[in-house]
C-alpha cells in the first residue's frame, strides 16, 4: 500500500527523540511496520483508515501460521499497536484501534479466531438431532441456527440477538442488519446458514413464540428474546461440549465474528468486501 514515507519517518523520528530508542530498535520497528504494510497491500488495502481489528488479527495469525516465536509476534504486534496510537493522536485514522490490538504474552498465544475444524466441532456439539429428549432436540436446532448465523454472517452479539424476522430475506439469502450508528447493511448467508435458519424458523420458533416474542428471530424456550448474557452462555456451553472450554481467550460471539472475517480472507475474499459485510 502507499504509506506516505514522511508519515513513517516522522513517527520513527519521534520515537528516537521522545523515547531515546537505539538505531537497532528503530530499524526493527521500521522492518515490522513495512512487513505489515506489505500484508495490507497483498490484501488490497489502500488506506490506513480502512484497517480494522479483523485485518490486524489476520496479519498476526499469518505470523503464527509461519511458525514465528511468541516474542517475535509480540514485537510486531507492539509495533503496529504503537503506530496506530500515533495515527490516532495525529487524527490520521477515524477510530482508535490501538487499544484493541492484542499483544501475545507468555506462552504461544491461542489465536483470537477459531480454526475451521474448531468451528465444525462447535456446530457438531450443538447438533442434538440424535437426542431422545424432544426439548434438547429443539434447543439444538436453535443453537445450530444461532451458530451458523453468527459465524456465517459475522454478526455482533447485539445484532444477533436483535435480528428481526422481517430482516431475513430467505429467497435471496440475505440478512438486513442494523449495525452501529444505525448503519444498515446487507449480509449474504451461505447455504448451511440459511438451511439451519429455515429449519429453526419452521419447526422450533413457532412452538416457542409467545405474545412477548415480538418479531425477534432467536428466542428462549419460554418465548423471550435471547439476552446478551444468554447468547454468551449458549456459545460457552457449546464450546465446553466441543472440547474448547479451556481456550484463552474463551469462545464468544466476537470470536465467531473474527473467525468469519479471517476465514473469508484465507479463502481469497476481497478485504474491502468483507469490511462492508462487517
Amino acid at each position: 500500500m502507499d504509506v506516505p514515507l514522511s508519515l513513517l519517518r516522522e513517527y520513527l523520528d519521534g520515537l528516537s527523540v521522545e523515547r531515546g530508542l537505539s538505531a537497532n530498535t528503530l530499524s526493527a520497528y521500521e522492518s515490522d511496520l513495512r512487513q505489515f504494510f506489505d500484508f495490507l497491500q497483498d490484501e488490497g488495502v489502500r488506506d490506513l483508515a480502512q484497517v480494522s481489528l479483523a485485518t490486524v488479527d489476520a496479519f498476526l495469525n499469518s505470523l503464527w501460521q509461519r511458525g514465528l516465536k511468541t516474542r517475535t509476534v509480540a514485537r510486531k504486534a507492539t509495533a503496529v499497536r504503537r503506530f496506530f496510537h500515533y495515527l490516532q493522536a495525529e487524527d490520521a485514522v477515524p477510530v482508535d484501534l490501538a487499544e484493541r490490538i492484542p499483544v501475545p504474552r507468555g506462552g504461544r498465544r491461542l489465536p483470537a479466531v477459531l480454526t475451521e475444524p474448531e468451528v465444525r466441532a462447535l456446530l457438531a456439539a450443538a447438533d442434538a438431532s440424535g437426542s431422545p429428549d424432544e426439548h434438547a432436540r429443539a434447543r439444538g436446532v436453535r443453537d445450530v441456527a444461532l451458530l451458523e448465523v453468527a459465524y456465517g454472517a459475522g454478526l455482533r452479539v447485539s445484532e444477533l440477538i436483535g435480528l428481526e424476522l422481517d430482516a431475513v430475506q430467505r429467497e435471496e439469502r440475505w440478512l438486513r442488519v442494523l449495525g452501529k450508528g444505525g448503519r444498515e447493511r446487507l449480509v449474504p448467508l451461505g447455504r448451511p446458514a440459511i438451511t439451519a435458519l429455515e429449519h429453526y424458523l419452521a419447526d422450533v420458533r413457532p412452538r416457542w413464540a409467545s405474545s412477548r416474542s415480538g418479531g425477534l428471530v432467536f428466542l428462549t424456550q419460554r418465548g423471550l428474546g435471547l439476552s446478551r448474557v444468554g447468547c454468551y452462555r449458549i456459545i460457552q456451553r457449546l464450546a465446553v461440549a466441543a472440547g474448547l472450554g479451556n481456550r484463552r481467550p474463551p469462545v464468544t460471539p466476537h470470536t465467531l465474528r473474527h473467525s468469519f472475517a479471517t476465514h473469508l480472507l484465507s479463502h481469497g475474499a476481497d478485504l474491502r468486501a468483507i469490511q462492508e459485510m462487517l
